[in-house]
């Protein structure tokens, strides 16, 4: 049964799983373990631990029927792919010298995995690489996943990393694990149905190296019973980290599997029921010895707080690749509309900056004589108009309105909502391209909700700097200035998902995306920005930025899959308006970061920079971004152009 409910959270963390040993007898693991043991599936092995093909066909002369546990008959199938992951035999060691054990253990993952593909399980557990070469034991798993089915493969992994922060490149992949999932995943060439199922010990590596496991592809997490303490009552516990550890697994649907024997003595009321029901019988059922683990782990999910009512909207978006809106070149629909409209935060910031602006350019003694000219330019169906408005109301200030808007359908609503409200001697609707409106006067006041996830990316810097002839000479722009960030990402399932469309056209591409699983390596830094109105003498909105990003030398090594974007506007003065994580705006949805892929991602190990350089060109017709890396080493240089990416101009 589920650990427990948790509203908005349907993800597969709130299933726990439990570690079990060989028994051919598997109705009685399950219904031992889920039915008395209230866990939701079993990690279970599939094979006699004794079996070795070469011993078999010692002792019997011809292969003979493979000790599995029991046949696909004693179970439904719904009950084998729901409540069954297949544990592949520990034993095996593929990069041996010994050439008997490696061909046994060859032999044995291909019989295994056939077998847990035959009973259509979801998902086999591989024991963790030996020693540092895994070589061969790579090679094998990539074969065997080229002719696979739906069903994933977890590879485990422990979670270590050495606390010798002066760690170098030549140092053994035992004292950092991920060092050994990474060159594994490499020679099995990112494949999207390899996984990791992470060992957590007792002892944990820093938060920092912690953090990059959340953007590569775990599924579970198996924690050893040797990990709990014991709380002033006599049950079980995790420390303050591993239970920030757990949580953060909890956050990003990494199932939990627990493990081991039983290390803690029952209570006494407990000790006292199972003195007089021998071998700790109850009622004639053997009571689970690792269900006050799972009622500890049932805890802590369930005292997480609910998931806020912004983030239960963004579930269905968490990494998922979006092409960004292009408003120029396309018109928008009404439920696009209607979605951003309902960003109740961002409106607040913008009438917040239009107050203080027409308190700046009307004072006190002259409010109720001078009549303020204010533009919406872009105006959609109408949010900027209303907040202008509500501003003008709120500092008791005269107002002019000129809402400008180019889609045909959006001044239907517009005309509709000025009708509505009673605004016809206020508010004058103007059906145009804000770039080619000849207005009959200019303005002291420009608004406009143009900005995109990157700032600049839907053509802002462009539109504005065509309107701004419709600004008075000291007349302000809302906003004033944006500037974009970007970031290097640990972003496996991004990457993987850019990669299965088997082309370089999408690794060209920037997508919007809610990011959730993923590691953020370095703090962001500053890319392009732009002033309105644009004062310089140079026009042109061609740029350039070359970057340098450093990892924390207890993070560890880490995989960089492309560069998370992100936009911090000044609208006016100090009211800011932003995505960028460090002052990003609270409670406000209308944009998701922006993802920038590299076709080839790259390793950053402690001490090493990472060199970035970044693009944004214009001709008369596009505009587009090109990015590229040029340390610890070179990457193409990804161009947008050419796929008509940015038309609209």
């Amino acid at each position: 049964m589920p650990l427990g409910e948790r509203a908005g959270d349907k993800s597969e963390s709130r299933y726990c799983g439990v570690e079990t040993q060989f028994n051919d007898d598997m109705p009685h693991v399950l219904a031992f373990n889920l039915s008395h043991g209230s866990f939701d599936f079993v990690v279970a092995p599939l094979m006699d631990p004794a079996y070795r093909p070469s011993l078999m066909q010692k002792e019997s002369g011809v292969s003979g029927v493979l000790p599995f546990a029991g046949s696909d008959l004693v179970l439904s199938p719904s009950q084998w792919s729901s409540h069954v992951v297949g544990k592949i035999s520990p034993w095996i060691d593929l990069d041996s010298e010994d050439e008997i054990l490696r061909v046994d253990s060859e032999i044995t993952l291909k019989q295994e995995i056939a077998w847990a593909s035959h009973l259509s399980l979801q998902a086999c557990l591989l024991p963790a690489p030996k020693g540092n070469s895994c070589a061969n034991y790579a090679r094998c798993v990539n074969q065997t996943l080229q002719g696979l089915n739906s069903m994933q493969l977890w590879l485990r992994i422990p979670l270590v990393k050495t606390d010798n922060d002066t760690m170098d490149v030549n140092s053994s992949n035992l004292d950092d694990s991920w060092e050994i999932w990474n060159s594994f995943r490499l020679l099995c060439e990112h494949h999207s149905q390899l996984s990791v199922a992470l060992d957590v010990l007792n002892s944990l590596p820093s938060a920092n190296s912690l953090g990059r496991w959340f953007g590569e592809s775990v599924r579970a997490a198996i924690i050893s019973t040797d990990c709990f303490l014991t709380n002033a009552r006599g049950y079980p516990c995790l420390s303050k980290r591993h239970q920030k550890l757990v949580s953060g697994f909890f956050n990003h649907s990494i199932q939990i599997v627990l493990s081991g024997e039983p290390v803690h003595s029952l209570p006494r009321i407990n000790s006292d029921l199972a003195a007089n029901n021998n071998d700790n019988n109850v009622d004639g059922v053997q009571k689970h010895p690792l269900r006050p683990y799972l009622d500890y782990v049932g805890y802590l999910y369930q005292r997480m707080d609910p998931l806020p009512e912004q983030e239960r909207f963004e579930l269905g978006y968490r990494d998922f690749l979006q092409s960004p809106l292009q408003p120029l070149m396309d018109n928008l629909e009404a439920q696009t509309y209607e979605t951003f409209e309902k960003d109740t935060m961002k409106y607040i910031q913008y009438q917040r900056a239009i107050c203080k602006a027409l308190q700046d350019r009307v004072p006190d003694d002259k409010a109720s004589s001078v009549t303020t000219v204010l533009m919406v330019v872009g105006a959609g169906r109408g949010p900027l108009v209303r907040a202008s408005l509500q501003a003008a109301e709120e500092t008791g200030r005269k107002l002019k309105v000129y809402a400008v808007e180019k889609n045909p359908n959006a001044v239907v609503t517009l005309h509709s909502l000025v009708k509505l409200e009673g605004w016809e001697n206020i508010v004058s609707i103007i059906s145009s391209d804000m770039r080619y409106w000849d207005a009959p006067e200019k303005a002291d006041i420009l608004v406009s909700e143009l900005l995109g996830s990157f700032g600049d990316n839907e053509l802002s810097p462009e539109c504005l700097d065509g309107a701004q002839r419709l600004l008075k000479d000291d007349g302000i722009s809302i906003p004033s200035s944006y500037t974009s960030f970007i970031q290097p990402v640990t972003a496996s399932k991004l990457y993987n998902d850019v990669k299965s469309h088997n082309d370089v056209a999408h690794f060209e591409t920037a997508y919007v995306v809610k990011l959730h699983n993923i590691a953020r390596l370095a703090p962001p830094q500053p890319v392009f920005t732009f002033f309105h109105p644009n004062r310089s003498t140079d026009k042109s909105n061609n740029r350039y930025t070359k970057l340098q990003f450093g990892v924390s030398s207890d993070t560890g090594s880490a995989m960089i899959h492309g560069f998370a974007g992100y936009f911090d506007a000044v609208l006016y003065k100090e009211v800011h308006l932003g995505i960028e994580p460090s002052t990003s705006t609270p409670n406000m949805f209308s944009w998701f970061p922006i993802f920038f892929p590299l076709r080839t991602p790259i390793s950053l190990h402690p001490g090493s920079s990472l060199e970035v350089h970044f693009w944004r060109c214009c001709r008369p017709s596009k505009v587009w971004y090109e990015w590229s890396v040029t340390s610890p080493s070179s990457s193409p240089i990804h161009n947008t152009n050419g796929r008509s990416y940015w038309v609209g101009l």
